[in-house]
């Protein structure tokens, strides 16, 4: 009994090491020691015991499982495994330039940089060049765009 217990513990154990461990070693060799066990309680305690700990080790596993997709990603082990950067918005845009006036700094063709606020801002004309020095104003923010053109 001690051998089968302790394969399922085992098992168990590697299992979730597996989910911050790579390459999957731990997860093959924690089914197999849960396998292993299965068969053995089964060799050695008969038909009725071994439907018993299989029985056990599918609802442990399945209830484990769902514990572990509830509770893990929020546990502060998971904080050094699960990624916290944010996905879409990068928060870049700047409605405050709209309607301003700068200097080019650069020649825009058609994309440069210009002075704007004080602030230096890489900036995209309409399409015509724009020499170094010309007084802009911007006339449209497009995501990460600045779009300007003469004054």
């Amino acid at each position: 009994m001690d051998t089968v217990f302790t394969l399922i513990l085992v098992g168990a154990a590697l299992l979730l090491l597996e989910t911050v461990l790579p390459g999957m070693v731990a997860g093959v060799l924690g089914v197999l020691c849960l396998g292993v066990g299965v068969v053995m309680g089964y060799a050695n305690f008969g038909m009725r015991a071994g439907n018993l700990i299989l029985f056990a080790v599918g609802l442990s596993l399945v209830i484990g499982t769902l514990y572990w997709i509830k509770y893990f990603p929020n546990s502060s082990i998971a904080k050094v495994f699960v990624s916290q950067g944010t996905v879409g918005d990068l928060g870049v845009e700047r409605p405050e330039l709209l309607n301003q006036t700068g200097v080019a700094f650069t020649n825009l063709r058609p994309s440069g940089t210009a002075v704007i606020n004080g602030q230096r801002v890489d900036v995209l004309t309409e399409g015509s060049m724009i020499e170094r020095g010309t007084p802009i104003r911007v006339v449209a923010i497009e995501g990460m765009r600045v779009v300007v053109r003469t004054a």
